[in-house]
């Protein structure tokens, strides 16, 4: 598979590896990036040999450095808005509600577009010399691609105000005193930190995993009852084959094969 801007490798089976590659843009979003991101994950999505993905950026400096602000300019209150309500759905939506676990490797700046895309995935490793951001507002704009929910959630309202607010960096150490970040590792050591955490989560049920993820992410849907869904996931797991695989293995006393 080839997409452009974006490498992809398996360092181990059922890992999947997204690169985005725009070292000498600092890795910056621009649309070709974005909606090749797109494509890559719905394509992995689909592929039943992949069950954990891990989204990193190349070169030395950044995952991503912010979205690619001379595409976009001159652009009219109606192009933003349509720029905007595109990239939540072909893009950072997909990342959030993607029916197996997406880890964000952030071995860099991650600013602006950057951090919203590491927001999207559903939970964040960060290198010590990473630097993280939302400085829209010295553009004269807003964060437009979920920071202005997702931030709040991960860190609380005060927190998230004052970093969109004053559009200041945090380091690598504050993001995990924040929760932001849930693991802070030496830059060579991240994905594979990275790998081990995705190992962890491939001893277990990816049935049981994606229901995780629809249940997590239904309590934070004002319109959706999370209680109610994890009710009806709960349930779901009973129709599948790896609730049998686990819970015979549970009693025979052997580890579970959910291959």
């Amino acid at each position: 598979m080839e997409f452009e801007n974006i490498l992809i490798s398996y360092p181990q089976k059922y890992i999947a590896q997204l690169e985005i590659n725009r070292p000498s843009k600092l890795n910056a979003l621009n649309q070709v990036t974005i909606a090749s991101l797109s494509q890559a994950f719905h394509t992995l999505e689909k592929d039943d040999t992949i069950r954990v993905i891990v989204l990193t950026g190349a070169g030395e400096k950044a995952f991503v450095a912010g979205a690619d602000i001379s595409e976009f300019a001159q652009y009219t209150k109606e192009e933003g808005t349509a720029l905007s309500r595109k990239g939540h759905a072909s893009l950072f939506d997909t990342i959030a509600n993607l029916n197996k676990p997406v880890i964000a490797a952030i071995n860099g700046f991650a600013l602006g577009g950057g951090l919203e895309l590491a927001m999207a995935c559903h939970f964040r490793l960060a290198s010590e010399n990473a630097k993280m951001g939302l400085p829209e507002v010295s553009l004269g704009l807003i964060p437009g691609y979920g920071g202005t929910q997702r931030l709040p959630q991960l860190i609380g309202k005060g927190r998230a105000m004052e970093m969109m607010l004053t559009g200041a960096m945090i380091t690598a150490d504050k993001a995990l005193s924040f929760g932001l970040v849930n693991h802070v590792v030496a830059k060579e050591e991240l994905l594979t930190n990275c790998l081990k955490i995705a190992e962890k989560i491939l001893a277990n049920s990816p049935k049981a995993a994606s229901q995780i993820i629809r249940a997590v992410n239904a309590g934070y849907q004002t319109k959706t009852d999370g209680f109610e869904i994890e009710i009806q996931s709960f349930g779901d797991c009973f129709g599948t084959e790896d609730f049998k695989e686990g819970t015979q293995a549970f009693l025979q006393k052997r580890k579970p094969n959910f291959s």
